[in-house]
């Protein structure tokens, strides 16, 4: 992967993962209730269940590069009107609840690895996003398994910094996103919907 489609791709993957969802949710409640530490465990189950469904995605893209020259540019349009209609979605999303559900009573690091893994494996949105997203940066003449490898890798890292420092900061970010998180997720959903709209047209 050239290194300007990698620094690209970088800052697509931060974006997302600024985005609030379903784990970042999870991971900011388990920081709030647990402690940062506790919910180290957590972040881990959600890195794995997304590595799992990336894994999933470049399968299918793989197989369908495989089959046709011209599947890249097709990936690469459908890819990016998906983005567009997910901006639009996130643009139109009220603001994420945060209200625990949940006691702050002790639990075993396994168990908020559970929630992580299955918070992140329950969503099918996920495997559809990466579907779209992943043929954006690729590059059918390279190796496709080194292209994934590296993929995969930053967004775990990117993904995992995130919610270790969304769980360090917990009480102070609770607030703040109840109070601007409309705002938040319009900002969220231009950027998606730009983004869907460009990267098609690049080369």
């Amino acid at each position: 992967m050239a290194l300007h489609t990698w620094l690209l791709y970088l800052t697509a993957v931060i974006g997302l993962v600024l985005t609030p969802g379903p784990n970042s949710l999870l991971v900011l409640t388990h920081g709030t209730l647990y402690g940062y530490k506790k919910a180290l465990w957590t972040t881990a189950g959600g890195v794995v269940g997304f590595a799992a469904l990336m894994a999933l995605s470049m399968f299918g893209i793989g197989a369908l590069l495989q089959a046709s020259a011209n599947a890249l540019v097709l990936l690469k349009w459908i890819g990016g009107a998906y983005l567009v209609w997910l901006g639009f979605q996130l643009w139109r999303a009220p603001p994420l609840r945060l209200d625990a559900a949940e006691r702050a009573t002790a639990k075993p690091g396994t168990a908020l690895f559970r929630q992580g893994l299955l918070s992140a494996l329950s969503n099918p949105k996920v495997i559809l996003f990466f579907g779209a997203f992943l043929p954006q940066f690729l590059d059918p003449q390279a190796d496709l398994l080194l292209q994934f490898a590296v993929m995969a890798l930053t967004f775990a890292v990117v993904e995992a910094l995130a919610e270790f420092l969304l769980a360090r900061a917990a009480h102070q970010v609770r607030p703040w996103l109840q109070r601007c998180g409309r705002g938040f997720n319009r900002c969220c959903g231009g950027l998606f919907a730009a983004m869907g709209a460009a990267l098609p047209l690049t080369r």
